[in-house]
């Protein structure tokens, strides 16, 4: 297989997992629309204690209809079959490209799509909140239409500096780190909405994930600041510049060590949630406004 074989492969793969997402989005918002408007009323067989009334009193309790569930289901296939898709174009483009497929912005939010769709699915397994994934899905299919349509970049040579072992470590750990964000702020948000309503069940579900995924996050985003500085000294004689890249690498491990050290604060920890989303915004900051709009010497985003 040639070079422009394995590129085109790649995009074909990449059209068609925004087809397949697109389609898991819309089965997945039917699925939650129709579990939310059918109800049915079932005895308690044992006592709640949230409810008042007679031990086997009726009470109305929601449950999902046939159809919502087989179309959840349906939407969950989707989506595993539009990560293996966008997984594969990632592995395309990286033959393609003979290096690691993340050398400019395009293949970082190509990457960065099908990692946020891989820790999406492994937490999903492990946590009931299946709730975030029409979410999930909308955010994955904005990342990937905007690397489309904005950022894509045809294969070429990297630029000189990105020419490194450090483009493997640094830029994979940033991904990573980056993907695990992401599902951390869905949940976040999903927390904050539900606190607000009061539904204290799914709040400490997505409260749940949140916290584990940045637990996760925090030490790989931490590695890749230090791995960064690693490689700037290797391109540039020095460790720490305050070039704009790097200060708000370090504004976004600052806001997540602000948000872990609230969860063990008291009175702090409901404004924990706020402290997570503002360093999910400096992470995207970072990666769109500062490679497009910011010039330094992280100007290279390949655009």
């Amino acid at each position: 297989m040639t070079s422009f074989d394995a590129a085109a492969l790649s995009d074909a793969f990449v059209t068609s997992a925004l087809a397949i997402f697109s389609l898991a989005l819309v089965v997945l918002a039917l699925a939650a629309a129709l579990s939310r408007t059918r109800t049915r009323t079932a005895p308690l067989s044992v006592p709640v204690p949230a409810l008042e009334g007679p031990r086997d009193a009726p009470a109305l309790r929601s449950a999902p209809t046939y159809g919502s569930t087989r179309l959840a289901g349906a939407g969950e296939a989707g989506v595993v079959l539009g990560t293996i898709l966008v997984c594969l174009a990632v592995v395309a483009r990286g033959v393609a490209a003979g290096r690691a497929p993340w050398g400019n912005m395009y293949e970082f939010g190509l990457t960065g799509s099908a990692a946020v769709a891989v820790a999406f699915l492994v937490y999903s397994r492990r946590r009931p909140v299946g709730g975030l994934a029409p979410w999930t899905v909308a955010l994955v299919l904005v990342l990937l239409g905007v690397s489309v349509t904005s950022l894509y970049t045809p294969v070429d040579d990297l630029v000189p500096v990105l020419n490194s072992r450090w483009l493997v470590v640094h830029v994979a750990a940033a991904i990573a780190a980056g993907a695990l964000f992401t599902v951390g702020a869905l949940a976040t948000v999903a927390q904050l909405i539900h606190q607000r309503r009061g539904g204290h069940a799914h709040e400490d579900d997505c409260g749940a994930l949140a916290h584990t995924v940045h637990l996760v996050a925090f030490p790989i985003w931490t590695f890749a600041v230090i791995a960064g500085a690693g490689w700037s000294e290797n391109a540039w004689g020095r460790y720490w510049g305050w070039d704009p890249k790097e200060t708000w690498a370090f504004i976004t491990w600052v806001f997540y060590a602000a948000h872990l050290h609230a969860l063990s604060t008291v009175g702090w920890r409901r404004r924990a949630g706020w402290l997570a989303i503002a360093g999910f915004l400096a992470f995207i900051f970072n990666f769109f406004g500062v490679n497009l709009w910011i010039p330094g010497l992280h100007s290279y985003a390949g655009v």
